[in-house]
């Protein structure tokens, strides 16, 4: 394996210093939005769904066939994708990554082909995420998004309208700043979710918060 990239939970996960990564740079410029390198709190995301992950649906569409379809999942604030990949690719999910900003979408396309995944781009800030945007998903994941003392609200906002939804699974983590727990603790207090420390051991070393919102939970 290459020195500018990593594996991590089955993926290829590429460093800056890849030339794939600074031939993008250069094609599509740099991400604006703290879009520019791969954020470890994904590594706490994928390990938080390794061990509760999200399960295929049975419903109407499915119903008379038995069968279950795939989780359709949400990746809010995706930067690279990397979480919404790995779902792709770990438990055969449809996924679509929604950012603010558009020029992280040729970075989140680039790492799920090199990983063999199909993958869907939205660009949207999350505030504007309605309600009905969201009965289109079963789960919505997150990870490190929650950075601005003007973020705690909207992302709060978005996880009750979801809860609102309908059946929709919610998971954030982050390495714990004040402003995500002052999110999280309202969502906690609010709305029943649940929130606990969590670390990825070796090799990842990376410890933090998730945040689970599981209508299935309750």
């Amino acid at each position: 394996m290459s020195k500018s990239e990593r594996q991590a939970f089955g993926l290829r996960i590429l460093n800056n210093s890849n030339k794939d990564i600074k031939r993008l740079r250069k094609e599509t410029g740099m991400p604006n939005i703290h879009g520019n390198k791969f954020w470890k709190s994904s590594l706490l995301l994928m390990d938080y769904l390794s061990a509760y992950p999200p399960e295929n649906i049975r419903d109407n569409s499915t119903k008379k066939t038995g069968k279950k379809r795939p989780i359709r999942v949400l990746e809010v604030g995706c930067g690279w994708g990397l979480a919404a990949i790995f779902c792709a690719k770990e438990f055969g999910a449809t996924v679509t990554g929604l950012d603010a900003d558009e020029t992280v979408f040729p970075y989140f396309v680039h790492h799920a082909e090199i990983n063999g995944v199909e993958v869907e781009t939205w660009q949207c800030r999350y505030e504007k995420v309605r309600k009905l945007d969201l009965e289109a998903f079963d789960i919505v994941i997150a990870a490190d998004i929650c950075f601005w003392d003007e973020m705690v609200s909207p992302l709060y906002k978005l996880v009750r309208r979801a809860q609102q939804a309908g059946g929709v699974r919610v998971v954030i983590t982050d390495p714990g700043r004040p402003t995500f727990t002052e999110m999280a603790e309202r969502c906690v207090d609010k709305l029943g979710a649940f929130l606990e420390p969590w670390s990825a051991p070796h090799p990842h070393n990376m410890s933090g918060w998730v945040l689970d919102l599981d209508p299935a939970a309750k």
